[in-house]
């Protein structure tokens, strides 16, 4: 595939990434040729997690990169010492989270999250709160938790503790009892699930049907001194996009995301959340919206998948009723547009 949308690149556009089964656009469009195809000249950056793509962003030492959506607010709105110029020019991907428990907390009784509550009450034993981990403060993963404690009965800060830990540190970290569960993306639940030290009782689709998950976000600089740069590197995440979201690529695209460049997981825990079927630890479940990338309006960044993200933080307690975002200076449907007319044939 030959294409020249945009010129090569003066420099490299540094774009960085964490390891998780939704860097999947990020690693089919370099595998796969797809940046080269676009014109563009990239240069990947695995990171650890987010506290650390929140800090190269802040300090420049990338252009762009894969992330979790509340770090657009985090930087825009000076929640930081930092106020940072950024902006959401696609979003990449839907759903690909769950939560994942401890086997010290029996699946028969705690159920979906039913009865979790009861069991804190009358059956804890442990010398310590009950203790879950997140991704990162302004993460999803941070407000499905929220949301689905207090669903269940469960005040956090009072009955339980979260804690923020980097994704590939959850399993070990749950395996060695320090938590007692997390919400996190794949392939992180599945790692002890299939290991048999943990279990699954709720998924991101079935907490939130839709929700947005991971984006694109890029500095205020990027987009203002290389735009049509920054307007071809969304065409060529769309256009991998559309290619992770085809069941026929699902091989080839766990084979790439178990390179150890990428998640450095075996297949078959890849498998399992990339379908068709989710070993969830109390049964089987269809997998075949587990992870979304392409489809519809899931791609574009509209204010409606931004207002998601400021609600859930406000229902967090983690921004004023009062804070005011930038939502069409943060979510660029102009970019976005510009990117799907660059869009090639598949």
């Amino acid at each position: 595939m030959e294409s020249h949308v945009a010129t090569e690149s003066r420099s490299p556009i540094r774009l960085g990434f964490v390891p998780l089964n939704d860097c999947a656009p990020v690693a089919v469009a370099h595998e796969l040729g797809l940046f080269k195809s676009y014109g563009l000249n990239v240069k990947l950056s695995r990171q650890p997690g987010w506290a650390t793509v929140r800090d190269m962003l802040s300090y420049g030492e990338l252009d762009a990169a894969q992330s979790i959506a509340g770090l657009a607010f985090y930087l825009a709105l000076g929640l930081s010492k930092t106020r940072r110029e950024i902006a959401v020019p696609l979003v990449l991907s839907a759903h690909g989270n769950a939560i994942t428990l401890t086997r010290d907390l029996p699946p028969e009784s705690i159920r979906s999250g039913e009865g979790l509550a009861a069991h804190l009450t009358h059956r804890w034993k442990k010398n310590r709160p009950f203790t879950l981990a997140a991704a990162h403060r302004f993460s999803s993963h941070h407000l499905l938790l929220h949301g689905w404690l207090r669903r269940h009965g469960i005040v956090p800060g009072r009955d339980a503790e979260i804690v923020f830990l980097p994704p590939p540190l959850m399993p070990r970290n749950l395996a060695i009892g320090h938590i007692d569960g997390y919400c996190v993306g794949e392939p992180w639940n599945s790692e002890s699930i299939l290991s048999g030290t943990g279990w699954c009782p709720a998924t991101s689709a079935e907490l939130a049907t839709g929700h947005p998950e991971k984006v694109l976000l890029v500095t205020g600089e990027f987009v203002n001194e290389r735009r049509e740069e920054c307007i071809a590197l969304g065409a060529a995440l769309l256009h991998a996009c559309r290619v992770c979201q085809d069941p026929s690529f699902r091989n080839e695209l766990i084979s790439i995301l178990a390179k150890p460049n990428y998640t450095g997981c075996a297949p078959a825990t890849l498998r399992n959340s990339l379908g068709p079927v989710f070993d969830s630890g109390r049964g089987n479940l269809d997998a075949s919206d587990f992870h979304l990338f392409y489809g519809a309006d899931l791609n574009c960044p509209t204010a409606d998948k931004a207002s998601w993200f400021l609600s859930g933080m406000r229902g967090a307690g983690l921004l004023p009723d009062t804070t005011a975002a930038p939502l069409t200076r943060l979510y660029r449907q102009d970019l976005f547009r510009a990117s799907e007319k660059l869009l090639l044939p598949s």
